[in-house]
């Protein structure tokens, strides 16, 4: 495979049974993302974003066809592999920030670190990083209900790039609506940050949007309608 492609479906469909009806949210799905890019994903409701997103996030299987991240075909992958997949080569950044409430801004960064084992200066010297990254580094100690809006969002931000050593090439950061619950403004100082700070970090980001001014900060577009991709722009 292409070391410079770091998402490649391969015909992928996904079928859902509601009873007795079959709904069929990805119809032979085809895409390439290549690493370090900034791709949007756009399309009406019920176009299959959600799905596409989450079968390249591991966290769904597709009916047919074959996912492949960074090189590991993910398809037919056990559970606890999946888990690994998830932990150290994807983050998530989601419309309502999705904090712990109960961690200040540093222990919410720091946390996939500590799952991940890294050591403890380690992991100071990376969340200092991405806290000064993203501005908030006076913020540190303070809690998400401390924070407005736009600071939440930029602490998910730095969570999602938050890591091992080493691996920034590896991280394919998926934003499910990132600017959705914030205004325009804030949306537009967020989705800058959000691009600069995952391609400076070497990441891939792949955003669903309706938004077409999200849209027009991409390195490219793919449209979805039915299910099915359309070329991108």
């Amino acid at each position: 495979m292409n070391s410079d492609i770091i998402v490649d479906l391969q015909s992928v469909a996904r079928v859902y049974r509601m009873g007795e009806i079959e709904v069929h949210a990805l119809r032979g799905v085809s895409l390439q993302i290549k690493r370090g890019e900034a791709v949007g994903i756009m399309g009406p409701s019920g176009s299959g974003k959600t799905t596409l997103l989450n079968l390249i996030g591991a966290l769904d299987r597709p009916t047919s066809g074959r996912v492949v991240i960074d090189g590991l075909d993910i398809t037919e992958m056990s559970e606890s592999a999946l888990t690994n997949v998830r932990r150290d080569k994807i983050s998530y950044v989601f419309q309502f920030f999705n904090l712990l409430p109960v961690l200040t801004a540093y222990e919410n960064i720091e946390l996939p670190l500590l799952i991940a084992g890294v050591d403890e200066d380690t992991r100071k010297d990376r969340v200092d990083h991405l806290l000064s990254l993203v501005g908030l580094a006076e913020r540190a100690e303070h809690r998400p209900d401390e924070l407005s809006g736009g600071e939440q969002q930029r602490i998910a931000i730095a969570r999602a790039l938050a890591k091992p050593e080493g691996s920034a090439s590896s991280i394919v950061v998926l934003a499910d609506e990132p600017t959705g619950d914030l205004d325009y403004n804030t949306g537009q100082e967020i989705l800058d940050v959000l691009v600069s700070l995952t391609k400076g970090e070497g990441g891939t980001l792949i955003t669903v949007t309706h938004d077409p001014e999200v849209g027009e900060q991409m390195d490219h577009v793919f449209r979805m309608r039915d299910g099915k991709v359309e070329n991108p722009q």
